[in-house]
């Protein structure tokens, strides 16, 4: 089997309101395939730009580790389950990887 391409996955990134939420939606994109792992760490303190005013808020930080064909998927999945209005969804290339572990990223989303 020829090594993986690692510009063929992503991470996707996510921040949730609570350590619940994210699990919860860890949970649900691995168990339904979009992802081959969720890492969910916090809490983090956000600040940013939000209805004409600087907030804040503690957040948790979702990390998937998906294929770069199964992002479009992903995103509109985490969309449905997500509770914010308008969700942090950020997809980033994976530039490098060992191949073995890009494989396994391959072989836990497809079929999905």
């Amino acid at each position: 089997m020829s090594a993986p391409t690692p510009a063929e996955y992503r991470q996707v990134t996510t921040t949730l309101p609570d350590r619940a939420s994210a699990d919860r939606i860890a949970t649900v994109l691995v168990e339904e395939r979009w992802a081959a792992c969720a890492q969910v760490t916090g809490p983090i303190e956000s600040t940013y730009w939000w209805a004409g005013e600087v907030a804040r808020a503690t957040e948790w930080y979702c990390h998937f580790k998906t294929s770069a064909a199964r992002v479009g998927g992903l995103r509109e999945r985490l969309r449905q389950l997500h509770p914010y209005e308008t969700p942090e969804i950020i997809a980033v290339p994976i530039v490098d990887g060992d191949p073995a572990y890009l494989r396994w990223i391959e072989g836990s989303v497809v079929g999905g």
